[in-house]
């Protein structure tokens, strides 16, 4: 057989039949050893023995074979009592060449008749046994053992689905995945080797299925996102070939080409903060340095469009992580809450440590959004229908770079409206320090 079950199940079966071969073998051959060291069977030969040495000088030859006809009737083979020089004294015949032979000459099943002796203990009487090649190989087996032979090969059945299954059932998953269902999962409870596989498998398919998901999610958004502007530039492209002044035509074909290019740009950081978390740098990294660095340069933009920063020196705040998207993560929200500060208002920045987490809130004090818009804000491509039209407005990614950098460092991040403005609050775990 092929199969991993066929091969167990027969795996097992030899292995049943080799013990009970070896059994008989071994019994065979160590049968006729010292009279001490002889298992019940021995012991079954000496009652025997005795009751027909009692039966013969009790009753003599009629006694004697009285106790040969039961022994007969109960036991294989045929039954011989003789006296020292090997003479039957039931019949007289001279088996003195049997009792020499049982003494020499090992037990060989199946190849010739065994010869089993035993004497009285002043060796004055000899009790023979002797069995044919079908006896002297199973002459200790019942009928009823079969009972013994077939619960082990029930047990050796149930072994062998109990440690298949599992693989067939791993690779009708593996058969489901490589062709296409990338939800297919192995559903075990064990905690052996092949339960550690079927989790081995379903990391891997969870890993495959976020990451070929990213890329078809980029795509869809690629494609529907870059079309507007390309048809913008399409027909700018046409007016400046025919229009007498190219200069607002070429100053909107630069509008929308920096739009494209800064479209590219936040589309590269989506692509690696969903990148392969094996690339992924992880270190010991100073959240409340990155903070304060974040701070620092978008104060001059925030100084440019009229409003401030207010951030408050915190103690040491050390999370495990990337510190590259850690940065892009702060930046983004900060950039989108001076974007929609108002003039002569304060952004609001604060960074604490509460239960070993640490917490990020970042407030301005604009219009906010409708309440129905919140869940939707860190979707890639989504902005709030008011804002789309405002110079300000981005291509609605940088929020959804915030959300999964964040997630990739086993945070969360919400927003909810202020009363005014609109908070947008970073939840990290601290690193836990050694």
């Amino acid at each position: 057989m092929r199969t991993l079950f066929g091969k167990i199940l027969l795996w097992f079966l030899g292995a049943m039949i080799l013990t009970i071969a070896a059994v008989v073998l071994t019994t065979a051959l160590t049968f006729n050893v010292g009279e001490q060291r002889q298992p019940p069977f021995g012991a079954t030969l000496r009652l025997q023995m005795r009751e027909a040495r009692q039966a013969y000088e009790a009753n003599g030859a009629a006694g004697l074979a009285a106790a040969m006809e039961r022994f007969h009737n109960m036991f294989p083979g045929q039954h011989i009592f003789v006296d020292a020089q090997g003479r039957d004294l039931l019949t007289g015949k001279d088996y003195s060449k049997l009792l020499a032979e049982a003494r020499t000459r090992p037990l060989i099943p199946f190849v010739r008749p065994h010869v089993i002796a035993r004497p009285t203990p002043d060796d004055k009487y000899w009790f023979l046994v002797v069995l044919s090649r079908r006896e002297s190989a199973f002459w200790f087996l019942q009928p009823w053992h079969l009972w013994i032979i077939g619960l082990v090969m029930l047990l050796s059945y149930a072994l062998a689905r109990h440690l298949a299954n599992p693989v067939r059932r791993l690779k009708e998953a593996v058969d489901r995945f490589g062709t296409g269902d990338l939800s297919a999962r192995v559903k075990m409870r064990r905690a052996d080797e092949l339960g550690q596989l079927a989790g081995a498998f379903n990391q891997m398919a969870d890993r495959t299925e976020s990451l070929v998901t990213a890329q078809r999610r980029l795509l869809q958004d690629i494609s529907h996102e870059l079309r507007s502007p390309l048809a913008r530039l399409n027909v700018a492209v046409e007016l400046a070939r025919s229009a007498a002044d190219p200069e607002p035509n070429l100053d909107r074909i630069q509008k929308e080409a920096d739009r494209l290019n800064a479209l590219v740009s936040e589309l590269l950081e989506v692509t690696r903060a969903e990148g392969d978390p094996s690339h992924r740098r992880t270190e010991p990294v100073r959240l409340d340095e990155i903070v304060g660095e974040v701070v620092a340069d978008s104060e001059i933009e925030a100084h440019a469009l009229g409003c401030r920063i207010d951030f408050a020196a915190r103690p040491e705040i050390t999370v495990s992580g990337d510190a590259e998207l850690l940065h892009r993560a702060v930046e983004n929200v900060l950039r989108n809450a001076i974007c929609h500060a108002p003039k002569d208002t304060a952004v609001q920045v604060e960074l604490d440590q509460q239960n070993g987490t640490a917490r990020l809130r970042i407030r301005d004090r604009g219009p906010g959004v409708p309440e129905q818009a919140l869940p939707q804000l860190f979707e890639p491509f989504y902005r709030v229908e008011s804002d789309r039209g405002r110079s300000s407005g981005g291509v609605g990614l940088g929020l959804a770079i915030v959300r999964r950098a964040v997630g990739i460092h086993h945070g969360t991040v919400k927003a909810s409206n202020a009363q005014p403005g609109l908070a947008v609050e970073i939840a990290l775990p601290v690193a836990v320090r050694l």
